[in-house]
């Protein structure tokens, strides 16, 4: 198996790596990523060094970067790349509209030339918009998004479809609710509020903090990925979920119990533009269809997150700092290739 993993150096497209390089040691992958703010290499470190994995400085917008990955020969596309950050979206628009539309209808080109066997595309529960205090989003739930970026994903799932519908390129669509775990760019909740608590500086918490979130374990949503990957047919669509919801204000004193801190340390700033009230996921069909559950306890992941985050201050520090920024090209130079080995 050879598949190309876009947005490899992510937060989740990097843990997905991993998962790979676990429990698929024979797969070829191609790791592919723009390496903009939020790529990091060094969410890879340790993994650019046998002989599985291959990495490619590049951007899914670009034909011809695309045109040499696939030359190569690939059986499966896995795609993570996207803009992903709401307060982003909101102070502009257009590279979101770039990434997650344009270069979803660029990579799908690319797959129907080369016939690829498999396309799954990584989208989101926000796609879905707000729910009120009771149900959950199902797969057949529609298509109403809040902000741009959730509106990109759900136009780039719209073209995944399609593709499938007009084409018949053998697409599966995963919408995952929130993720947590290590590697998380620090501009996200949990690793924003311990690293900011690491830094004696108080945690910014939207509105009332009674925002409500579904919340999953990276690892967990890797490995329902890759169920998905092997056993799904094309055409389908799967919610991923945690079935653990979680207002945001529980989740600062949370992280605030286990640092040691009080409530005094939460700062409550203006909401932002079109925040959605509540998420929920029914993973019901992933269950049904092809027996996946999350196997990580929420109390136990957090804890273990929260941890991470305090073990690796020199990883997040780089971050804050801008430093990671560079570190491509300190360790590798200008080249665009890295850890080819065949």
């Amino acid at each position: 198996m050879r598949i190309l993993v876009t947005g490899a150096a992510g937060f989740i497209g990097s843990n997905f790596v991993r998962c790979l390089l676990g429990s698929r040691p024979d797969w070829k992958i191609v790791g592919f990523d723009a390496l903009t703010y939020a790529g990091n290499l060094e969410n890879l470190n340790g993994c650019l060094d046998g002989p599985c994995l291959q990495f490619i400085r590049g951007d899914i917008c670009d034909p011809p970067a695309l045109q040499r990955v696939f030359a190569d020969g690939l059986d499966v596309v896995v795609n993570f790349a996207a803009e992903s950050h709401v307060d982003r979206s909101i102070l502009g628009a257009q590279d979101f509209v770039r990434t997650n539309v344009v270069g979803v209808q660029v990579l799908l080109d690319f797959a129907r030339a080369h016939r690829i066997r498999r396309f799954v595309q990584v989208s989101t529960d926000e796609v879905y918009g707000s729910l009120g205090p009771v149900g959950k989003f199902t797969e057949t739930t529609p298509l109403a998004p809040s902000s741009p970026y959730s509106a990109s994903k759900a136009a780039a799932d719209l073209l995944v479809l399609a593709y499938h519908k007009t084409f018949g390129l053998p697409t599966i669509i995963t919408r995952c609710s929130n993720n947590y775990g290590p590697y998380q760019f620090p501009e996200k909740l949990i690793p924003l509020f311990v690293t900011n608590l690491l830094e004696a500086r108080k945690v910014p918490l939207y509105g009332d903090g009674l925002n409500v979130r579904d919340w999953i374990h990276v690892q967990d949503h890797c490995e329902a990925i890759l169920c998905i990957l092997e056993y799904a047919l094309p055409g389908t669509v799967y919610n991923i979920g945690g079935d653990c919801e979680l207002p945001n204000m529980e989740i600062a004193r949370r992280i605030l119990r286990h640092l040691g801190h009080d409530e005094s340390m939460i700062e409550y700033v203006r909401d932002r533009p079109g925040h959605d009230r509540r998420y929920a996921m029914d993973a019901g069909r992933l269950r049904v269809d092809l027996g996946w559950s999350p196997r990580i306890q929420a109390e136990q992941g957090f804890a273990e997150t929260i941890d991470w985050y305090v073990a690796n201050e020199s990883w997040w520090r780089k971050i804050k700092t801008g430093e990671y920024l560079t570190y491509y090209e300190k360790q590798y130079g200008a080249g665009g290739v890295v850890g080819v080995r065949r």
